[in-house]
């Protein structure tokens, strides 16, 4: 379940609205970044709601660890190693909402017998995204002004945070120590909701990145053309930065081919949700909905 789908968003800020380029003020929701932690670990399972954070959280462990021991052999006929999937799954983890290659995955995984081949990892990746655990972020390909060339490589997502969190054997106090990993498993939270909103509004969730580096953590695309991009930032001291790159982003996009951007926006973890000065908008992933 989304945030909203929990009872954990207010849902004022819609997607679809956004989409047709209106956007809502909304209040402080309240959440905390306590309360972040505790959600993106404990994650959107139905029917791990009803028990108290620290329940939940082993209850995705022991999931995972299923999914490990049992499931892998179930859908691949080539017996599998437990614990080459489980390290797989850490370094999946510890590489979370980045464009890990699969060289880097298979140093992670290969332990002290070496690296595995990149081709193995591919499989082992094939497979956890037949389970449905793994789903990559594709890449959005905009007709550019300039003469950067696009970067292709999906970004690296479990369908919920909370199975990155499980993989590392982590806790929501481990999370509020490791700002820089909760910023990671944050985003992916956010990629994870958009995507059920998305999908209400015949629409995709990709993502940017081009040889300069400039990279937008999230666009939506509608079916009929209709694009926006959002940041995503944990802190609201990130605000300004994010949206100054969003800004440079836009410059880039050959908009008589691509049509002009519905909204620009930055998602961030608290506070109020309105439109800045310079029209880029802040929107609270609390009141977020479709």
């Amino acid at each position: 379940m989304s945030l909203f789908e929990a009872g954990r968003s207010t849902g004022r800020i819609s997607l679809a609205e956004m989409l047709a380029g209106r956007l809502s003020q909304s209040a402080d929701s309240g959440l905390t970044v306590v309360d972040l932690a505790e959600e993106v670990a404990r994650g959107g399972w139905p029917g791990f709601r009803g028990r108290s954070v620290s329940d939940g959280v082993l209850a995705v462990r022991d999931y995972l660890d299923e999914i490990v021991r049992v499931d892998v052999g179930r859908v691949e006929v080539a017996r599998r190693d437990p614990n080459r999937v489980a390290r797989l799954l850490a370094s999946l983890a510890r590489n979370v909402a980045t464009h890990a290659a699969a060289t880097t995955l298979a140093k992670d995984t290969g332990g002290a017998d070496g690296p595995l081949k990149d081709d193995t990892v591919r499989e082992y990746l094939g497979v956890l995204e037949r389970l449905m655990v793994v789903e990559d972020q594709p890449a959005w390909a905009p007709h550019l002004r300039s003469r950067h060339r696009l970067r292709t490589a999906p970004k690296r997502h479990f369908v919920d945070p909370s199975l990155a969190v499980a993989a590392l054997r982590a806790t929501p106090d481990r999370l509020l120590k490791d700002l820089r990993l909760f910023g990671f498993l944050f985003e992916s939270l956010v990629v994870r909701d958009l995507r059920v909103y998305a999908q209400l509004a015949d629409a995709r969730v990709l993502q940017y990145r081009d040889s300069d580096g400039l990279e937008v953590d999230a666009i939506v695309e509608a079916g009929d053309g209709r694009w926006m991009a959002f940041e995503v930032k944990l802190g609201q001291g990130q605000i300004d930065d994010a949206a100054a790159s969003l800004s440079r982003f836009a410059k880039r996009i050959d908009t008589e081919r691509c049509g002009s951007p519905t909204l620009l926006g930055v998602i961030v973890g608290g506070g109020y949700g309105y439109r800045r000065e310079d029209g880029v908008a802040v929107i609270p992933i609390g009141a977020l909905g479709p």
